[in-house]
């Protein structure tokens, strides 16, 4: 019986570490802690044991951008090879990517483990990686898609998504992506590494942040559903705390929340709109935001 792990403790990640040295650099004579690179703090890691406790397999994941995961330093022991281990590695971490909100997840592979990456759903993008001096890799990408994921009006919400990206560019720092839309619920959700403090939680100001996005967004395509124009700005928020985030940040917005009336725009006229937006942390309510957004007129100019 094998089990995907989460290293954790000091003495998991130094195993962890010796392990994917042993594997992936002592045979090509690289010193003890040139199995590590500058992104380790910011990657995700998992591990296979045996059931013995020891180390039979590893990998990461890391996000380049708020759109694509990188799985590196995948590594499993000669004596397990050919019992899918490596493909419970890639899954495990593939999930991850999801999670963050990567909508492609790239890999650099050896001539020799090509056919594996391919029948893991990569294709070879044909471009050279020299990380290892004359073992030469290419890269291998992978889209990533989840069917469960309901996208009612996908241009509007590529608009969305590019409108934050241009006119609020910390929302692309902070890994927010309108994750699914029905026409009644708004879902978005935050890479929580993007957003996490010195206690393993994310900052405040990021879940405030992320409420309000969310809000901006429900509005944002409720103007598209009438076909109506209009700046949109916060007038208030207020939120309230419960619990700390310390997995999946997620931010939920029901129309029913929705309170005001869009017909003063067609007058040309400001309107007001209150509504609420639920902040989860998986699948557990963590907070409530309440807000006052105004929506104005767009005005013409010559």
């Amino acid at each position: 019986m094998f089990k995907i792990d989460i290293p954790t403790t000091e003495q998991d990640f130094a195993d962890y570490f010796t392990f994917r040295w042993k594997l992936l650099r002592e045979p090509w004579k690289y010193p003890l802690g040139s199995e590590k690179d500058e992104y380790e703090q910011v990657s995700q890691h998992r591990m296979i044991r045996d059931s013995n406790g020891n180390i039979v397999a590893v990998g990461r994941v890391h996000m380049n951008s708020a759109e694509e995961a990188q799985v590196r330093h995948i590594a499993v022991d000669k004596e397990f090879r050919g019992k899918g281990l490596a493909k419970m590695i890639i899954s495990s971490l593939e999930s991850v990517a999801r999670t963050e909100g990567a909508v492609r997840i790239v890999t650099n592979s050896t001539k020799l483990a090509i056919p594996f990456f391919q029948s893991a759903g990569f294709e070879v993008d044909d471009r050279i990686n020299n990380e290892m001096g004359e073992q030469k890799r290419l890269q291998m990408v992978k889209k990533l898609t989840d069917p469960s994921v309901i996208m009612l009006h996908p241009k509007w919400c590529a608009l969305l998504q590019k409108t934050w990206r241009d006119t609020i560019p910390i929302s692309e720092q902070m890994g927010i992506k309108l994750h699914q839309y029905t026409g009644r619920t708004l879902e978005t959700r935050a890479s929580l590494n993007k957003n996490i403090n010195l206690h393993g939680t994310m900052f405040a100001g990021s879940i405030f942040s992320l409420a309000t996005l969310t809000g901006w967004g429900m509005i944002f395509l409720q103007l598209k559903e009438k076909g109506l124009k209009g700046e949109i700005v916060l007038g208030d928020g207020n939120i309230h705390y419960h619990k700390p985030i310390t997995r999946q940040p997620k931010a939920l917005c029901n129309i029913e929340s929705l309170n005001g009336k869009f017909e003063p725009l067609t007058k040309n006229k400001k309107c007001s709109f209150k509504l609420n937006v639920a902040i989860l942390d998986d699948d557990t309510a963590v907070a409530e935001f309440s807000g006052v957004f105004w929506v104005l007129p767009e005005v013409d100019q010559e």
